[in-house]
């Protein structure tokens, strides 16, 4: 099992209830691919981005740190690119 990060933006003007669903979505679609996750939690709320995506000016950073099979990264990100929610995603594999 390789250990990973995965940086996602979302859009900013979500409700606190819609943040909470969104933040556990992302981690179940991770927990489904057999990912175990480390850590997770938001990195940084309502940063101005350098330019718009999907016309939003701002956006609200997720972090996930996880170990899991290398297969698991092209079906979470496919996942991820599906929601509309999602502006951007990085994923990152650490050491």
């Amino acid at each position: 099992m390789n250990k990973y990060e995965v940086m996602l933006i979302v859009k900013p003007d979500l409700g606190e209830e819609e943040k909470k669903n969104l933040f556990k979505s992302i981690d179940d679609v991770l927990i489904k691919n057999k990912c175990q996750i480390t850590q997770s939690g938001v990195w940084a709320e309502r940063r101005k981005l350098c330019f718009p995506i999907k016309k939003s000016q701002e956006g609200v950073y997720y972090l996930v740190s996880f170990s899991g099979p290398s297969e698991a990264i092209k079906d979470a990100r496919q996942t991820y690119k599906i929601n509309e929610l999602i502006l951007r995603v990085l994923f990152t594999r650490m050491g």
